[in-house]
């Protein structure tokens, strides 16, 4: 066969192949169709459908013990920690300004993570005598009721329900809950999340504003395990908002310009230390610290080097003691 030859050949056959596609799809032959893709939804994300059980009156639940300094006896709390040679901190390492690891250098930074190495400080005389535990926002009390860390240091917020569970520190920072959403999205007041998608972390109680405001369509609540999850949520499309406290919102806000945060405060939240419940001691302690970094100007130094996006300091907020 000559080449002329094959070349018709060739043709013929591609012309029946042709034929025969027309007629597989005249007979019905299924066609690929294009699906659009879908982002995946943060990992253990879920609906949340209600709010934490009403935790009842617990008095001023800001009030915490009176603080001690110097000296601790050899069979406290504090003492155990020394012998054991290091403070264990429950931290987090996803929250922009209060706890997050520095990508540049690969090390945890922010208010939080200064807070804890002041306590390592006066335990020590060493801020570097810490083995740093990554904590969820659900697995903050448990991590203490376990006794798998000595503190908790996590924008931590005072609740009476918590404080069945575990003891607080004094108050060192509060904080508004406010509503975080992309510049374009028409969000401006609380009153426009209705029937919008809202994520939460699964453990904070930052959901219960969102049912209480009780809209005609109220708002559907996702929950996730870290706040950098929700941002992630937000900037894809799969919620239209992020409620929480403004510290919280304003470091996310920080990585990424297109969001604001918007509408008057839902709520206020209250941060402390948390401490396992019963030692009063280590209580008295870390309110002694406290005490100090409020008076010798290292709580301002401390918002100055790590708190400058949410604006100038008004102090820090006034100890409550109640024994």
């Amino acid at each position: 066969m000559n080449r002329c030859a094959r070349l018709l050949r060739s043709l013929a056959v591609l012309a029946a192949v042709g034929m025969l596609a027309g007629c597989g799809a005249q007979a019905g032959v299924p066609q690929a169709t294009q699906v659009s893709p879908v982002g995946p939804r943060p990992p253990d994300s879920q609906p949340i459908t209600q709010s934490t059980p009403a935790d009842g009156q617990c008095g001023d639940m800001t009030a915490s013990l009176t603080p001690t300094s110097g000296a601790f006896p050899p069979d406290s709390t504090m003492a155990r920690i020394v012998a054991k040679g290091r403070l264990t901190v429950g931290v987090d390492q996803n929250t922009y300004l209060f706890g997050f690891r520095n990508p540049s250098t690969g090390q945890l930074q922010g208010f939080d993570i200064d807070l804890a190495r002041e306590i390592a400080r006066d335990l020590f005389g060493d801020p570097n005598r810490i083995e740093w535990r990554i904590v969820t926002t659900a697995e903050r009390v448990p991590a203490l009721t376990s006794h798998q860390v000595d503190l908790v240091v996590r924008t931590f917020s005072v609740t009476c329900d918590r404080l069945r569970d575990i003891a607080y520190s004094s108050v060192y920072f509060a904080a508004p809950e406010r509503i975080l959403a992309a510049r374009n999205s028409g969000i401006r007041t609380a009153a426009d999340l209705a029937g919008k998608r809202v994520c939460v972390t699964v453990g904070a109680d930052s959901a219960d504003p969102l049912f209480a405001m009780h809209l005609a369509q109220p708002p559907t609540v996702l929950g996730v395990t870290n706040w950098t999850d929700c941002l992630v949520a937000l900037q894809q499309g799969q919620v239209d908002a992020v409620s929480t406290d403004e510290p919280i919102l304003a470091g996310l806000a920080a990585q990424d310009p297109n969001l604001q945060i918007v509408g008057d405060p839902l709520g206020y939240e209250n941060y402390a230390v948390g401490v396992p419940k019963g030692q009063d001691d280590m209580v008295r302690f870390v309110n002694g610290v406290l005490s100090r970094i409020r008076t010798d100007g290292t709580w301002q130094r401390l918002y100055n080097q790590d708190l400058t996006a949410l604006g100038p300091s008004s102090g820090p907020p006034a100890p409550h003691y109640s024994g």
